[in-house]
Formats: C-alpha cells, structure tokens, sequence
C-alpha cells in the first residue's frame, strides 16, 4: 500500500541555490560517471542536489539499476522523490561517492557540515573506493578559514567540555549553533549539537587533534584525503 499525501512527492529545495549556473555544470559532469549496477555514495547540500536531478534523468534515459547511500535525511527524501533506489552501509560498499563542499584549499584540504551531516559524510568517503568533490569556483580558497568557520558535531553532556578542550587551539570565535525555526540550539541527526569555530590558523593535524577531544563526533575539516576535485 502506498501512503496518500507522500511528503517525497512534493519535495524542493526550499531555499534558493547560489551560483546555480555553476553547480548545474559540476552536477552534469558528476552524473557521466554513472553506469550501471553502481552503489553510489550522495552527499549533502544544494549541489548535491542538483546532481541528483541529472543522475535520476540519467538512470531513466538509460535504464539503469543503481543504488544509492544517502547522508541525510534531506536527501534520503530527494532519492524517493527522484525514485533512486535506496540501500545503506550496513547492505552495500559505494563504489564512488560524490559530494560538495563549502571550502577546498590548493591541497584538496576541505571544510564541510553546514548542513550538520559531516560525520555520515565522513563516513561514507571513508567507506567509498573512489571519492568527488564538486564545486563552483566561489568554494576555491588559498588557505582553509577563509570564509567560513569550522562545524564540530559534539554529544550534549560533553559540550563545556569540549568548549574548554578548543579554547587551547588559538580560537577566534566559537559558538553553538542555534536553530532558525525552533527554539534552542540545532540538533543533528545523531542528536548532537554543533560548534561553529573560526581559528587564528588552521593547522595540517587539527582534524586528529579535534576528534582526539573526549566528546567529539566528527568536524566539518576533511585534510589529508584521497579525492578528486571538479569545477566548472
């Protein structure tokens, strides 16, 4: 039986995407890589969204059986919504995983998590044999921090904890994310909360030494990774 009213069938973006022309041709790019009988990885954020759209056109153009492992729960609906077959990593290994991200440095060094999603980001490009980054070119920075501050998912009961752990790491700012349309702060999918923390530098070994801190789940800092990088 199929619900009535399905929240998947009406599903959008819901907020306007910047630099779509941009991520309309990273997106058609990634979608070529696709062939058949493929487990692929979908990360988060609006251009992964966009990729989606181009891979689902593909698969029905094509007649392609591909599955797909999904990072959030926004995108778990843009896969329904698409009718991309669903899978996890507990069922399937992706072949490749693909995914945005909000800076990439002239090393591939990157910082992601806007959208909370980084520990299953992290995850799956871990767990993926092959791994892409598409991006505009607005996400090129020449040194990580540039624009953006550094996302770090942290277990409530660990949070002053933690707080007191980065103070020591030269900080500018630091702030738990507060949420738009609830009261309180943001609440991640694993039910954790999120530090946004701006550095005077960001170091080559600060992804280890945050997640060495008792209390972490993952940061928004990916350093030192096998990836490959597209652009317009």
């Amino acid at each position: 039986m199929i619900w009535k009213n399905n929240i998947s069938e009406n599903f959008n973006w819901g907020q306007e995407i910047s630099n779509i022309d941009q991520k309309e041709i990273v997106a058609k790019k990634i979608s070529k890589l696709v062939q058949d009988s493929q487990t692929i990885g979908i990360g988060s954020g609006s251009t992964a969204f966009l990729a989606l759209k181009h891979i689902a056109q593909k698969v029905k153009e094509e007649q392609l059986t591909i599955k797909v492992i999904p990072t959030s729960y926004e995108i778990e609906l843009a896969c329904t919504y698409l009718g991309l077959t669903l899978t996890t990593l507990q069922q399937e290994r992706p072949d490749w995983y693909f995914d945005g991200a909000d800076e990439v440095d002239v090393d591939n060094n990157l910082i992601k998590g806007r959208g909370g999603a980084m520990f299953r980001e992290k995850l799956l490009l871990m767990s993926s044999n092959k791994n892409y980054i598409i991006v505009d070119k607005s996400k090129m920075v020449t040194h990580l921090g540039e624009k953006f501050k550094v996302p770090i998912e942290v277990i409530p009961e660990a949070i002053n904890y933690v707080r007191h752990s980065l103070v020591k790491m030269d900080i500018v700012t630091m702030d738990l994310r507060m949420a738009t349309k609830k009261d309180g702060p943001v609440i991640t999918e694993n039910g954790n909360f999120i530090l946004d923390v701006k550095f005077k530098k960001i170091e080559r070994t600060f992804e280890k030494n945050i997640k060495n801190i008792v209390g972490v789940i993952a940061s928004g800092l990916f350093q030192n990774y096998d990836i490959s990088i597209i652009t317009p």
